[in-house]
């Protein structure tokens, strides 16, 4: 089902070449229609989950990926984004996404607030999209 939110979600998400989500439970279809846009798309959640055969799937949790030296391969890509992602969750996927070097975007259950830094952009359906934000090192001073 094409909601005003997903078609919102998938225009911002497609030019990105390669996707991670995170958590992608029981609601494959932004991955879904991402990748019919031409990029690739892997999903992560810490249960087994039936995705199309568009999107790539790995069992792995977000939390031990964070505190791993090399969260993994699969998530080596342009974004890593959640999408009703609880905030238990927002520092461990910034973190993934920082360790990789990609950009990271989540949507909330609608009632919770970020938990890490961001910016905020208005979607059709009424949606918000958090737009994470990488800390940048300071300036460095050698003696």
């Amino acid at each position: 089902m094409k909601t005003p939110r997903d078609v919102a979600l998938v225009e911002r998400f497609s030019p990105y070449g390669a996707v991670v989500e995170v958590g992608i439970g029981r609601r494959p279809e932004v991955a879904a229609a991402v990748a019919d846009t031409g990029a690739s798309v892997t999903a992560t959640d810490v249960a087994d989950v039936d995705v199309p055969p568009s999107v790539s799937f790995v069992r792995d949790d977000v939390v031990a990926a964070s505190e791993r030296d090399d969260p993994g391969d699969w998530y080596r890509a342009d974004l890593v984004y959640g999408l009703n992602l609880p905030p238990e969750l927002h520092r461990p996927a910034l973190d993934v996404a920082r360790a990789v070097d990609a950009d990271f975007l989540f949507t909330t259950l609608g009632y919770d607030q970020p938990a890490v830094p961001c910016a905020a952009e208005s979607l059709a359906g009424r949606e918000t999209l958090y737009v994470g934000r990488r800390e940048r090192p300071g300036p460095t001073h050698e003696r």
